[in-house]
């Protein structure tokens, strides 16, 4: 348990200290934005690889048991997370996370016009859609953290956003766009223009997720999420 709890917490200390905007603007500096992006997503991978083979090592005490009908719930949810985090980074997103650098504002795109947080919306259903089937203290502190990190991470964004941008740019922008998926667009307020590099990406992530529940989860996490169906 010790192990995991310190993999968790390194976990949150590197989400919490590079991306400060003092640190990350040394390090972008010092960098590149790229090579920083690069190297911040490798260490983050990293240290998730970490918690993983650490929270297979730690104690399990359940708090329910599992059942079939819980694998159901990734199964269904996950393809979504999947579309979110692919097309979120690959988007020109300066209200987000993202790989590409954005020029001007780009909130009206076909993935920011449904949320302007994909990638952090992606991360938030992988982690709540993995609660269910995984009843066990070690995995409520796993997925249940990274859920709440997930959440916390939009309104640091957004307070980040706002106060690089000033009141009257951020309010205008935030007037078309939402976190909560699709609601702009339901409401009128984003129009949703999907574009080739969107297809593109959406189906990248689908065929990813494909692989994954055909065989990535057996290979890297060790457990066939279809062997409960």
């Amino acid at each position: 348990m010790t192990n995991f709890l310190l993999a968790i917490l390194a976990f949150l200390l590197a989400h919490v200290v590079p991306p400060a905007p003092p640190v990350r603007a040394r390090l972008i500096a010092l960098f590149g934005r790229r090579v920083y992006l690069t190297l911040y997503s490798l260490v983050s991978t990293l240290l998730l690889v970490w918690i993983i083979v650490a929270a297979r090592h730690a104690p399990l005490i359940f708090l329910w048991y599992p059942a079939p009908w819980q694998a159901l719930v990734p199964v269904i949810a996950m393809p979504f997370a999947f579309w979110f985090i692919a097309a979120g980074l690959a988007a020109q997103n300066r209200l987000s996370i993202t790989f590409r650098r954005s020029g001007e504002a780009d909130s009206q795109g076909p993935i920011t016009a449904i949320t302007r947080h994909p990638v952090l919306v992606g991360f938030l259903i992988w982690s709540l859609a993995h609660i269910p089937p995984n009843g066990d203290v070690v995995s409520l502190i796993l997925f249940g953290g990274m859920g709440l990190l997930a959440l916390a991470g939009t309104a640091v964004l957004d307070r980040r956003t706002r106060r690089r941008l000033g009141d009257a740019e951020w309010a205008a922008i935030r007037a078309q766009t939402s976190i909560v998926p699709f609601l702009a667009v339901l409401e009128g307020r984003a129009h949703l223009h999907a574009d080739r590099n969107f297809w593109l990406w959406t189906g990248l992530g689908l065929a990813f997720y494909v692989w994954f529940l055909l065989q990535g989860h057996r290979l890297l996490i060790g457990v066939d999420p279809l062997a409960w169906l």
